[in-house]
């Protein structure tokens, strides 16, 4: 209030102790400051539950209909001074739409969008029949003949301050699918939402979000034909995405066989990381670390794996390696190990699991050490809780022949991809999959 009304602004001093009155269930209640307390399981207590109950229906009453006051319509010419301290064209903007709507009503005005997207460089290809550039009820691509399609959705809400590399990170982690099974995204349909807000930072927000996603779909040459917007709450943005692989090459999960060597071409760590953000725990250059690594498109490593005779392939995401490793070697009835000292990790990722920050989807995924042969050996190495990590735009887990992984790591090196490793093995064929079938290497 004093900043919006250029007032000096006053220090805040954090009270040290309150009065608390609290019940304790069976009309009990306890009083207490600092480390003085009075009531409990007693005469005293029951008084001060009465007591309480007593001030609860005040409160509550104060909100009932009979106790508020009688609210007059007004004319709009009195403005508090508050709002008036955030400009003309907000209140015009309020005035005219006080309440947003649902449903189609929730859509991004046309000319708003129209402006933003007329300043984009929307990619297209020949296979796309009606896209952007002709503009229908939906989009029409050709699938060549001999390939069949590959289709997928992905949609987050936004983690980053930047719309820009937000896009490109929604763009990059949507057709992570395509890649994991050795497929190339051919077009995407865009789902984005932006807050409501006057109509130049709505169009600004868009732009700049569409921004980061074409230019990731540019370098993976893959077209934007349609879309939808709408508003909301925050920013957030998901593709469904297109893609082609000729029909004896999709790459499976399923597919891993015994004596092949595990390859992971990214490092682990973006969920840990960005939790740690949100608490302003994370160091600047970890995440700046961590942003590279989930804009760095996986496209080039799913070709280069598929060269070096990949036979099973995912993209590992928000499951983390150990939850989409488990559906690989369930998928391909196998028993498999990981090498935890060859995994790669990202820079901070292990210093902040030590101090006990790890993302909202970690205890989820932990559920999954059911599936882990030596779970309790295991879950003592510091470095177990990242097996769970859950990844966004993370890299590609396959299978490999043995003979061919050495060198496999190093094309993907050389591509780029610069902590791909060989992180385990396929060791066994099973009948049971209800059993555990991966085994942790310390």
């Amino acid at each position: 209030r004093r900043a919006l009304l250029n007032q000096p602004l006053e220090d805040f001093v954090p009270q040290r102790d309150f009065l608390g009155l609290i019940s304790t269930g069976g009309k009990y209640a306890v009083l207490s400051r600092g480390t003085w307390a009075l009531g409990g399981q007693n005469w005293i207590g029951a008084y001060l539950w009465k007591l309480k109950d007593w001030i609860d229906l005040k409160w509550m009453y104060g909100y009932s209909a009979a106790a508020l006051p009688e609210m007059s319509a007004s004319d709009g010419t009195k403005v508090p001074a508050v709002a008036a301290a955030a400009g003309e064209e907000a209140l015009a903007a309020l005035r005219h739409l006080p309440m947003r709507c649902g449903g189609c009503g929730a859509k991004v005005g046309a000319n708003v969008l129209s402006n933003a997207m007329s300043r984009l460089d929307i990619p297209t290809r020949p296979e796309v029949l009606v896209g952007l550039d002709s503009p229908d009820d939906a989009a029409v691509v050709e699938v060549p003949e001999g390939f069949v399609g590959v289709h997928t959705v992905d949609y987050f809400r936004s983690f980053v301050s930047d719309p820009f590399v937000f896009g490109q990170i929604a763009a990059v982690h949507a057709m992570g699918d395509c890649w994991g099974m050795g497929a190339e995204p051919v077009s995407a349909l865009a789902i984005a939402q932006v807050p409501f807000g006057l109509e130049a930072m709505v169009e600004d927000d868009l732009f700049q979000m569409m921004s980061g996603a074409v230019a990731a779909l540019k370098e993976a040459n893959c077209a934007l034909v349609g879309g939808h917007t709408c508003e909301g709450s925050e920013l957030a943005l998901g593709f469904a995405v297109n893609g082609i692989v000729r029909r004896d090459e999709v790459n499976r999960k399923g597919a891993m066989s015994v004596g092949q060597a595990l390859i992971l071409t990214k490092p682990v760590g973006t969920g840990v990381l960005f939790a740690a953000d949100m608490r302003c725990k994370a160091k600047g250059f970890w995440i700046d670390q961590g942003l590279d690594s989930m804009r760095q498109s996986s496209g080039q490593a799913s070709v280069i794996l598929k060269k070096y005779k990949a036979t099973a392939m995912t993209d590992v995401t928000g499951f983390g390696l150990l939850g989409h490793l488990v559906e690989m070697a369930k998928a391909s009835r196998v028993e498999v190990e990981v090498d935890i000292a060859e995994v790669p990790m990202l820079m901070g990722a292990q210093e902040l699991v030590n101090q006990g920050i790890m993302s909202s989807l970690q205890p989820a995924n932990m559920r999954l050490a059911r599936a882990v042969i030596n779970h309790e050996s295991a879950s003592k190495h510091e470095a177990y809780p990242l097996l769970f990590d859950p990844q966004t735009a993370g890299g590609l887990l396959a299978s490999v022949p043995q003979a061919l992984a050495d060198q496999c790591v190093a094309a993907l090196k050389a591509a780029g991809y610069e902590s791909a490793a060989v992180i385990g093995g396929v060791s066994n064929t099973i009948s049971n999959t209800n059993h555990p079938i991966v085994s942790v290497r310390l």
